[in-house]
Formats: C-alpha cells, structure tokens, sequence
C-alpha cells in the first residue's frame, strides 16, 4: 500500500520504519456492517484547516474495523479506509495512515480501541482485531496522497480515477488466483499420492487389490482438478504479470486498462476460489476415512483456504462487478466502438444479430480434439451468456426503470455471464500456454491435461453449450466418452504431474501425501503423539467413568 498511495515524501517517512518493523502495520477496510460494499463503509476522517489534521472517528457500532489481520494484538500502525469529509463535503473513500499503539509500550493510543475479534472457522493462529476510533487526529500528511490530495486549506484535489485507490485490492485480488493454484495443488499432491499408495477392494475377483488410483471412479474425481489445478497456476502467472505491466502504464499515466484489470482480476478470484475450493474438499472425500483426520494436511487446507471466498470481496459481488463491466463493454460494441482486452470477442456480434439466440447461431465444433475450436466454443459460449444477461437487463429496464431494481432482477444471469467469461479465459490461456513448452513429451502430456479441462468443462455445462446450438447431443456424448479416455491416458503421469508442483513434506504438513509413500508407518506414529496418549488411564476414567460404573 505504501508502494503504490503513497508520495515519495510519505515513503521516505514510512516505509523504511516498517520495513524495519518499528512500523507493524495492517490494512484496515472492512467493517462490522460493511465489507465488499465500500461505498457504505462509515469510518469518517474530517479535515480540520486550523490544525491541519484529520479527526478519525467510528460514528456508529457498525463502523467498527472488523477481521483485518494482526490488528488485535500485533499491529501498532494501520491503513484506515475512511470517507473523507473536507470543506463541508463528503470526497469517499479514502487511505490514512493511523497509529494505533505506543511504539515502546504497545498500549493502545489515546481514542483507540482495539482487540481480537475472538476464534473463527480457522487461522487459529492470526489475531483478526476490531478497532473503534474516538476523535483520534492525525497529520495532514498522514492521508496517503500519491493520487487524491487534500490542500492544507482543504481544497480538494481529485485522483484521475477513482479506482486508482483500490490498488491494494486489485494486487491481492491478482494474488489470490496464483493461490487457489497453490493450495489446490497441494491438496491434489495428497489424494493423488495416497490413492497411489492406497489399496483396496478388488477389480477382479482373486486378485491382489488394486491401487485406489486405477478406479475409474476415482481418476473421475481428482484428475479434472489437477487439470485445473495446472490451468489456474498459469492463470495466476499471467494475472502477476499482467497486474505489474499496467502498474506501470498507471504510473505512466496510462489509465486505459486499469477498468479490465479491475474486472479481469475480481472475476477470477471469485472464479479459481470457488473452483479451488470445492476441489479441495473433493479431494479429501477422495481420501477416504482418514481424509479426515488432521493428519491428512487437508482440514488444515481447507481451513485457511475457504476464506478467499469472502476477503478481499466476496464471490458473488465480485462476479457482478465483472458483470458490469461485460455489460458495457457490449453497450459499447452495440454503439459501434470496438473492445479490447479479453472482451474483445464482444466485436464479434455483429450489430444486427443482437438477439441472444442468434448470437450463436454459428457452425458447431467439428474436431473436438482440436483445443483452438474448444477455445473458440468456450468464446462462443461467453458471448451468448453476455449478450443474454445485457438483453434481459434491458428487457427488465424497459418494464420497471428502476435500474438498481433491474439490476437485482437480473443478478442470477449476470453472475453466470461471468463465470462463462472467466471460464473461457481461464481455457484460452491454458491453451496459449502449451504454445511456450518446447519439449515435445511434455507438450503431449500438459496437451492432454489442457484438453481434458477444456472437455470436462464442457460436461460439467452442457445446457449452456446445447442451449445456444454450439454443440449437439451426439457431440455431447462424444466428449463424455473423451473424458473417460483422457482419464487412462493421464493415469501412467499423475504421480509425477503432482510431484511436478514441488511441494515439500513440510508445506504438505500430510502423513497421506509423502513424498517417500509411507503413509501407514507415518500414520501410527502420528497418532501415538496425540496428547491424550501421554497416559495409559485418563484422568476422567476416575473422575466420571468409574463412579458412575460404582454406581450400576
């Protein structure tokens, strides 16, 4: 945050205290009341000419700063997202630098009020705070002006857009993609490597029992995810790479990109952590009993990983922002002005075929082996779903007026818009990658996985595909049988597809999923360190068991 907000005076005042961490710091946005709505967020910062100060205030018990991490106990400064109020008027949300605790004692300054918010679902070990502002001022210069700026008088100097402040947001947003790959990775490396090790039952009777992994059932289940696992890890490549080329053309004064960032990266995260997360929760099903235990490593994944759903703004919302961006990219086509970026599909329908099922009135995939024509249906397939959602938002707005009403209206189709639109570029960029790797085993085995993604998609939405006459049953069928066969074709590399990931025994933290296989030995020995083992007879056997077996 203070790389991107702040002017290079603010940077020279702060960053290298908190680089030395005098400064621990923490990001203070969501509150009691209000999360991935910023616009309601009620904090206030007052401008007060005489003293040059702003006055930072939490007005109601729902304006409280709510979960950010290590502000119950371990933050002593943080970025306080506040409506600025100068001059008599409100200017929105904006970042101050607040310091919360006594750099030498670490108690709470005057007018702060902050704590732990108390146990959550997981990240036991992170102390999410609250914090209550009464009165408490800061400098002028403690308002971080790279972009907006407040005059010692109060003038107000407005930022060349608004989102410019949301830059902490986007980063981590981008972030969080590369993350669902990371932990969907790990969990695959467990189930994977157990089902390798894992025997049981009997393919055929009078024969040794087969490894859990050469079930058809069970290649099903983990496979696509590893598929996809490959898929969002180099998603989140390109959304890195992408967040730091048109960093630079901001600073630049380029702003021309930074709409689709905005959208590209708040669909995604909600796309791949979705995705992630029902992939992790399926690969421990897939682990069976003992998928259950701790020791498996994958209640802890699962446990740290579900809140991405939520932060940095919740799913749904985060597709609906993605919506209104697909929305007016289409307005803008249907106007005559073309679209760039990954919209750019959108020029496409031509202007006199605006009506939803003709947009896919276009010949059916003929090569379902061929990943170009896939990534083209998947194209295909977005653009019908937005051209849907833009119609029926029109459709509704010609009926009622009320937009926000409109818009609530049409939510449900304006989400699956966007799942298509990040689908689709989720396929198009898997594929794009398979062009980069020279070698040619390695290109056919990523080919098969790409394709298998690409495929299994298909299956998993074939009422989309059928509905706007992009494929037909038959072809539908075929994919199903293709899936099946992709399955045994991956089958001989999936223990090395996963141990591809190279992810430690330690960031593992699994007795199911060591890198050496013994799992069973490591099992036992895991279990004889239970606290409860450290006697042989519990102390409740004498306090509750044996009166009460006196008793009877």
């Amino acid at each position: 945050t203070l790389l991107s907000q702040a002017t290079p005076e603010q940077q020279d005042q702060f960053f290298m205290s908190a680089w030395n961490l005098e400064i621990i710091g923490t990001y203070a946005q969501t509150e009691m009341g209000h999360g991935t709505h910023l616009r309601g967020l009620e904090t206030t910062a007052t401008y007060d000419p005489s003293t040059q100060e702003f006055i930072l205030n939490s007005p109601t018990v729902t304006s409280i700063k709510w979960w950010p991490g290590g502000l119950g106990k371990t933050a002593n400064y943080a970025v306080v997202l506040a409506q600025l109020y100068t001059q008599g008027e409100c200017k929105g949300l904006h970042a101050f630098i607040v310091p919360l605790r006594h750099l030498s004692t670490h108690e709470p300054l005057p007018g702060v009020i902050v704590g732990d918010i108390g146990p959550k679902f997981g990240f036991d070990e992170v102390d999410n705070g609250f914090l209550k502002l009464d009165n408490v001022r800061i400098p002028r210069g403690n308002m971080l002006m790279k972009y907006a700026k407040v005059e010692a008088d109060g003038t107000y100097m407005k930022p060349l857009s608004d989102k410019l402040t949301y830059g902490t947001m986007v980063f981590i947003r981008s972030h969080i993609v590369g993350e669902s790959a990371r932990f969907l990775s790990r969990a695959c490396t467990i189930a994977i490597r157990y089902s390798a090790v894992r025997h049981q039952s009997e393919l055929k009777p009078g024969e040794p029992e087969p490894q859990i992994l050469d079930y058809q059932t069970q290649q099903y289940k983990l496979f696509p995810l590893l598929a996809t696992a490959y898929a969002l890890h180099f998603v989140g490549a390109y959304m890195s790479e992408t967040y730091h080329r048109i960093t630079g053309d901001i600073n630049q004064g380029n702003l021309n990109e930074l709409p689709e960032l905005h959208a590209l990266s708040a669909g995604l995260k909600a796309f791949t952590t979705w995705v992630a997360n029902a992939g992790i929760e399926e690969c421990r099903m897939a682990c069976g009993g003992h998928g259950y235990s701790h020791s498996s490593g994958i209640p802890n994944l699962y446990v740290t990983f579900t809140p991405s759903c939520t932060y940095e703004g919740e799913n749904t919302v985060m597709m609906l922002q993605t919506a209104r961006f697909l929305v007016k990219s289409y307005t803008q086509v249907s106007s005559g002005k073309p679209v760039g970026g990954m919209v750019s599909y959108l020029n496409e329908v031509p202007q006199q075929r605006i009506q939803p099922q003709a947009v896919a009135a276009r010949p059916t995939v003929v090569d379902l082996n061929d990943l170009n024509s896939l990534v083209d249906t998947y194209k295909l397939r977005a653009a019908w779903l937005v051209v849907t959602a833009a119609k029926n938002v029109q459709a509704e707005l010609n009926r009622r007026k009320d937009k926000d009403d409109v818009w609530n209206r049409s939510s449900i189709d304006l989400v699956r818009a966007s799942e298509a639109h990040c689908h689709y570029v989720v396929v198009k960029l898997f594929t794009a990658k398979l062009s980069e790797i020279g070698d040619v085993a390695v290109h056919k085995v990523l080919g098969n996985l790409c394709l298998l993604y690409a495929l299994h998609g298909i299956t998993k939405n074939t009422g989309d595909f059928l509905q706007a006459n992009l494929l037909t049953s038959p072809q539908i069928s075929q994919i199903q049988q293709r899936v099946k066969d992709l399955l045994a074709v991956i089958r001989p590399d999936a223990v090395a597809l996963v141990d591809a990931f190279d992810h430690s025994d330690a960031q593992l933290g699994s007795v199911l999923g060591r890198y050496d296989g013994n799992v069973y030995e490591s099992m036992f020995e895991w279990a004889k360190k239970s606290p409860l083992n450290k006697t042989q007879v519990h102390e409740s056997f004498h306090k509750y068991l044996k009166p009460l077996q006196a008793k009877l």
